[in-house]
């Protein structure tokens, strides 16, 4: 929907390329508001969506960035002391706000908050109750950390009164405000998907991710609802501590809402399911792979009846869901080879991610192909745990740690270990510190029914387009 102000403004975003940074970007922009930005690493697929709604970004960061002065400058959260853009605007007294103050005060208030949180999911979690909530006609607004295919966009506006839904990411705000992001967003419904440890930059210990969640649970009112995981038993924990009643789903016995006979749909890409709940049995189908997005169309279905929505309107929209970019996003389109890109980057996302492809092709040789280059996966906080997350590839191929001169040797992973670890499982096990030279490999690899999947929080130097243009032409 459209709506416009009658006194716009002109807003600058510091670190425009991310993903919640362009989303509300855009959203300013289509209210009539003037938007200018910045950055210094503009990649695909926030790049193009911001070519695409006419924002241009301006490179390097530089103080002219900001002359003449704007109305408000949005700092990201990527930020700190010493940008040139920073300094200026602390140095003139220009009107700076975080991104999720933004949000919180032009778009969420006055609406029906819905809050996806948790370690991973997400970003498909909020992309599903978008989709669902828009194709059953409820009044919803949203804002993605991608782009869900359905909308061809990563936020859409909502008259007051409706439904805004976003994703609760539990990172830090910005610069000048430490506290998670979802502090901000006013959570009337929340689903909590899962806790584990993450955001090693910012985050002492699980303890210290836990008590960030339960401060914010003591925003969502009484008459709101909390829908967790209740196989999760960190994020259980944590729901038990609100003030707020929940709902538990998961495939043991004792969640309110129990998960069963997940099974890979015959002829076609996708699961069916069966879920029971409040002494009815559902029947669902999805056209996505993998029981963690069984995981994530549960609590969407749960959040759906509860806001009154009929089962069968629920089913209809969750067949015409499309996904989210690159989140196991097919690239190629030649029928012998396929190449996916995925977001993950923590051990579990590695493992639920793999697990899914390797559900969903027994047969097929699967190359994995990973970046270590999130603030996490850096580190050696998961050395122990790295291998066995990529147990169903059959081979795994390492891109350099990303900015390792930052990171102390004593504090970074040590792919040497995971590397052996990999090869005693008799996986073929590649590091190739030059991202121009893993292409080449990868097509001296590729046989027909071959499966490649690159898994980065970043651009991954563009690989995955390339090897799928590559394969695309050669198969």
């Amino acid at each position: 929907m459209k709506r416009t102000t009658t006194h716009p403004k002109h807003y600058h975003f510091s670190a425009i390329c991310g993903t919640a940074m362009a989303s509300l970007a855009v959203l300013l922009k289509n209210r009539g508001h003037k938007i200018t930005g910045s950055d210094e690493n503009v990649y695909p697929p926030m790049s193009d969506f911001l070519i695409e709604n006419q924002i241009e970004v301006s490179k390097p960061y530089q103080a002219k960035n900001l002359q003449p002065h704007p109305d408000y400058i949005v700092l990201g959260n990527a930020l700190s002391r010493g940008n040139p853009e920073v300094e200026y605007a602390l140095e003139n007294h220009l009107h700076y706000l975080s991104m999720a103050e933004l949000l919180k005060n032009e778009f969420i208030r006055g609406n029906i908050s819905v809050v996806a949180s948790g370690t991973h999911g997400k970003t498909t979690t909020t992309a599903i109750a978008a989709h669902v909530f828009t194709a059953c006609n409820k009044p919803t607004g949203f804002l993605v950390g991608g782009i869900p295919e359905n909308f061809g966009t990563s936020s859409c506006d909502v008259e007051k009164g409706g439904y805004f839904v976003i994703e609760g990411d539990e990172y830090d705000t910005s610069l000048f405000d430490k506290r998670s992001k979802f502090f901000h967003y006013l959570p009337d419904r929340l689903i909590l998907s899962n806790i584990e440890f993450d955001h090693a930059d910012i985050f002492d210990s699980i303890d210290d991710i836990k008590r960030s969640f339960r401060l914010m649970l003591r925003q969502i009112p009484q008459n709101g609802l909390i829908i967790v995981n209740g196989d999760d038993d960190n994020a259980m924990e944590v729901a038990k501590s609100g003030y707020t009643p929940f709902v538990s789903f998961g495939i043991g016995v004792q969640c309110d809402a129990v998960i069963s006979n997940i099974a890979p749909r015959t002829g076609q890409l996708g699961m069916t399911f069966e879920l029971d709940y409040q002494n009815k049995k559902y029947h669902l189908s999805i056209p996505l792979i993998g029981e963690y997005n069984v995981r994530n169309v549960t609590s969407v279905v749960l959040l759906a009846l509860h806001e009154g929505l009929e089962i069968t309107e629920i089913q209809n929209a969750l067949s015409s869901f499309k996904n989210v970019k690159r989140r196991l996003q097919l690239l190629t389109q030649n029928q012998s080879i396929k190449v996916f890109d995925d977001f993950a980057h923590h051990p579990t996302a590695i493992y639920e991610t793999l697990k899914a492809v390797r559900l969903a092709w027994p047969d097929s040789r699967i190359h994995a192909l990973f970046e270590p280059r999130s603030n996490t996966s850096v580190r050696n906080i998961h050395q122990n745990r790295m291998a066995a997350s990529f147990s169903d590839a059959d081979t795994v191929i390492f891109a350099g740690l990303y900015r390792k001169d930052k990171i102390a040797p004593a504090d970074r992973l040590n792919l040497d270990i995971i590397i052996e670890e990999l090869k005693h499982q008799q996986k073929t096990v590649k590091s190739i510190e030059e991202l121009e030279k893993i292409v080449p490999y990868c097509l001296q690899l590729a046989q027909p029914g071959d499966i490649f999947i690159t898994m980065s929080n970043g651009a991954f130097g563009g690989v995955q387009h390339q090897l799928a243009a590559k394969l695309d032409e050669k198969w």
